[in-house]
């Protein structure tokens, strides 16, 4: 097996953990929460804590690749599957190319402050928030590559990454704490205002709109930030992914999930906390705000190791996510519900080149041709939405299968489910109104390539008729996927136990789990 109880949680800290700590904190206070921003870190905390809770017992239960689809897929059959895997795209996608984005302004501005000159032929196409950007292209077509091609980052070169960043941040915490000032934890916070223009309402959450009012700070712009905030969480459910590479999954899936979430909570709030005391917030500098900080602390050299920290954490963050999409999207396939060709493995490189090469593809497409910084709401309202059906599906697993085993129950079961939706739901009104005219659009989109293209292909569609044949699913631990011991085995993730009630899955009234496991 590749994944250790200890090589879990790392791989969520290396996912979760990336720029938006040394920069996410300092934005909102600047913008939206002040000091209150603490706060925010602390409820969009809780609500992920809630969400893994779920997402741990679900993972426990059905050990496989393709996360939240795949639990959809046993749980509420097809049409929900494709519902939650569209929205997975949307999340994924989405957050690879705007974090590639990221990447390029952290790398552009670390060489700047190490006085490194790019030729000027160059040096206007890196470090750009908009347009093209030469750093995004090259760190996406490197990383894809090394999913296509089937190449490996250890787990011995993933501990000393996610070591060195954890290193940064602690360097940031310890020095940043000599600096900090309580004073400006005093703040008093401005009330919000009313609604104004229609242009201001589009951009407004959609909570002060219901309420007639809207606007920056105050309790209004505390939830406003929990709900931006919550993009700095998301990813802790690819730990799900690893399932099948993972010593005594059922077990230390679950744990690796929570301890990773809960260690990230801690180290979000001590930088949020170490962010405010060190600057007013309404001092706070909104394009480098950790950085200036510390310059007017008289901390220069901090600024090197923020930006090498970020660097270093946006590769595995792009990496991690690049992985996951993958995987849900090769689910899928196997599905029918999207070609069925992108399942196919290469048997030169032994890996899902051709869907991987497509995913890259659109990636920096996205990150190239839109400004992906501001969509980032999107990812978080489809993260949302995702989370929202993965605590439904604990309550309905419960009543469906009761007898299916489990390596961890959600505690207080269907309080903590129910609790985690409603918190989900709070968070998703107050996330702007012009992030649900988009989401909105995307889902029926989805919907229409469902019907004119899934419904018709799916497995379920097709098993009148002969379905063409695939190789035999290898048994669970067999292969390794993503950051792994460095077997050279191809990475095939192995897709969802199969639709409820049809071929090879099991329905509500079944005696037999996933993987044709007895449940009696």
């Amino acid at each position: 097996m590749a994944y250790r109880g200890a090589d879990l949680i790392v791989l969520g800290v290396g996912v979760m953990i990336g720029a938006g700590i040394f920069s996410l904190a300092a934005r909102q206070a600047a913008n939206m929460a002040g000091p209150g921003v603490i706060l925010s870190f602390m409820i969009a905390g809780i609500t992920s804590l809630l969400v893994a809770f779920c997402f741990a017992e679900l993972s426990s239960a059905m050990p496989s690749s393709g996360s939240a689809y795949t639990f959809a897929y046993v749980i509420f059959g097809e049409v929900w599957a494709w519902i939650v895997g569209w929205a997975l795209v949307l999340e994924l996608l989405l957050a690879t190319a705007a974090v590639a984005r990221a990447w390029s302004l952290y790398a552009a501005q670390m060489l700047t402050d190490l006085g490194v000159r790019l030729p000027e032929v160059i040096a206007g196409m890196v470090g750009q928030t908009t347009g093209f950007d030469l750093f995004t292209l090259f760190i996406l077509a490197i990383l894809t590559a090394v999913v296509a091609l089937g190449a490996r980052v250890g787990l011995r070169t993933l501990w000393v990454i996610v070591v060195a960043k954890l290193l940064a941040i602690g360097a940031v915490i310890v020095i940043g704490a000599l600096h900090f000032d309580q004073r400006n934890l005093a703040a008093i916070p401005v009330p919000a205002v009313p609604a104004g223009k229609a242009e201001e309402a589009l951009h407004s959450p959609l909570l002060g709109l219901l309420l007639g009012q809207t606007g920056t700070f105050g309790w209004f712009g505390i939830f406003a930030a929990s709900a931006a905030i919550t993009f700095a969480y998301i990813g802790f459910d690819v730990v799900a992914t690893a399932a099948e590479e993972s010593e005594d999954a059922p077990r230390s899936i679950p744990k690796g999930i929570i301890r990773g979430l809960v260690l990230t909570t801690v180290i979000y709030i001590a930088v949020a906390v170490i962010m405010v005391g060190m600057t007013p917030y309404d001092k706070i500098a909104a394009d480098a705000p950790l950085a200036s900080a510390f310059r007017e602390a008289g901390e220069g050299f901090m600024v090197h190791v923020i930006n090498i920290g970020a660097v270093l954490g946006l590769t595995t963050v792009v990496l991690v996510l690049l992985v996951g999409l993958t995987r849900v999207l090769f689910s899928m396939a196997r599905d029918g519900l999207i070609p069925r060709s992108l399942s196919k493995i290469n048997r030169s490189y032994r890996s899902p080149t051709r869907v991987t090469l497509i995913i890259g593809f659109l990636a920096i497409l996205l990150a190239e041709f839109v400004d992906v910084l501001t969509l980032e709401p999107l990812v978080v309202i489809g993260a949302l939405f995702v989370f929202i059906a993965v605590a439904g599906g604990v309550v309905r697993m419960r009543q469906t299968m009761p007898d299916l085993p489990r390596g961890f129950r959600t505690p207080l079961s269907p309080g903590v489910p129910i609790a985690s939706i409603l918190a989900c739901l709070w968070l998703m009104v107050n996330l702007q109104l012009i992030t649900w005219l988009y989401f909105i659009i995307w889902m029926a989109f989805g919907v229409l390539v469902y019907l004119v293209y899934g419904r018709r292909n799916s497995v379920l569609a097709t098993t009148a008729r002969p379905v063409p044949e695939t190789p035999a699913r290898p048994s669970p631990g067999q292969y390794q996927y993503g950051p792994g011991d460095g077997r050279t085995d191809p990475p095939w993730p192995p897709g969802p136990p199969g639709p409820p009630g049809g071929p090879g899955g099991p329905g509500p009234g079944s005696t037999a789990g996933p993987r044709g496991r007895h449940r009696r």
